[in-house]
């Protein structure tokens, strides 16, 4: 079996999650890799209610044969407007990529010193204008004060509710930012923030039949629990995610136990990479068809990673029936990570939900 890396959520210090040291990380402002063709709001646009989506999760992977993808990052972005969630549709959902040469513009030829006072100036806002509140390019400035840049109109309102209108002026305008209302109101746009860990799944890369019997003796038991009309009950098998039982009810589907017999050992994790393999399907309805094909090179796209139902716990969501829900978001990308040359493309992104 290929070797899986798995993700799972940590805090840390916010340096840390900065462009110049290549992060894994979810919320925030993103970090961005080409740090001066940045992508515009109209890039990341719902295609629903037309606004910028946000900022979700990014990770760092490279190409290691190929010099045009030495540095390489993946950016997942979602729509925040829980009308715009809709099941198995991608719409609110947006993945760009970026990579650069191991000689390139903006980082030094050799890795990085991870530490605070280490090269601060490798950072986007010096290369160009990056939007006050999501991180994006910024074509658009405060008319007041012509200091503070953002991405669209909304999010000038945004930040106008947020204080900036009532203390803009050339003279105060780096304190705007600083104010504890402004700070909170800004962040409520975002997501928390985060580093994401990367650990290798060992006990994926072995051949035992034992998880094959486990597999089988769930499957005899969520079936018995279906016959005797309890399958709310599978709360009580150990270690299984809450949540994802409750999305399996009543659903009779040997794709979902092999899923939560696969997570089992490891139920924290929110992010699994295994590029070129086969996803994880949390169902055996509504998998992906036709994959588009690259839109830059028109080659074949493969499967790279997927996002874990799991990280909806860690992003402040309302405690509301209707929000923001997946139940696994699986990512393709041109099987070549053909030459970008600078800026960001689009790849093709999955939601796949059990209903």
């Amino acid at each position: 079996m290929d070797q899986i890396d798995m993700g799972f959520v940590e805090e840390c210090e916010p340096w840390k999650l900065e462009s110049r040291f290549f992060p894994n990380k979810v919320g925030g402002k993103p970090a961005w890799l080409d740090l001066k063709d940045l992508p515009s709001a109209k890039y990341v646009e719902c295609k629903s209610c037309k606004n910028p989506c946000i900022f979700l999760c990014q990770i760092y992977a490279p190409y290691e044969n190929n010099e045009n993808a030495f540095h390489r990052t993946i950016f997942i972005f979602i729509c925040k407007n829980d009308d715009c969630c809709k099941p198995n549709e991608n719409g609110n959902l947006q993945v760009l990529r970026s990579q650069l040469s191991r000689d390139n513009k903006f980082y030094p030829f050799e890795p990085p010193n991870e530490q605070e006072n280490w090269r601060p100036d490798i950072n986007s806002t010096k290369f160009t204008k990056v939007c006050q509140v999501c991180g994006l390019l910024g074509p658009n400035h405060c008319g007041k004060c012509k200091l503070v840049n953002y991405c669209c109109r909304q999010h000038q309102i945004i930040d106008w509710k947020a204080g900036h209108d009532k203390k803009c002026s050339t003279d105060n305008i780096n304190n705007d930012s600083s104010t504890t209302a402004t700070k909170n109101t800004l962040q409520s746009i975002l997501f928390p923030e985060y580093e994401l860990i990367i650990e290798s799944d060992v006990s994926n890369t072995k051949n035992d039949k034992s998880d094959v019997n486990k597999e089988e003796e769930e499957m005899k038991k969520y079936e018995k629990l279906l016959e005797n009309g309890e399958a709310g009950t599978l709360q009580t098998c150990d270690n299984v995610n809450d949540d994802l039982l409750k999305m399996a009810a009543g659903d009779e589907d040997k794709v979902f136990i092999k899923f939560q017999n696969t997570i089992r050992d490891d139920p924290d994790q929110v992010l699994r990479y295994n590029r070129g393999g086969v996803p994880l399907y949390i169902t055996s309805k509504n998998e992906p068809n036709n994959i588009p094909n690259c839109e830059k090179c028109n080659g074949e796209r493969q499967f790279e990673f997927q996002i874990m139902p799991q990280l909806l716990n860690y992003l402040n969501l309302p405690a509301n029936v209707k929000s923001l829900d997946w139940g696994t978001l699986l990512v393709f990308t041109c099987k070549n990570s053909c030459n970008i040359e600078s800026g960001y493309c689009s790849e093709y992104i999955w939601k796949q939900d059990i209903l």
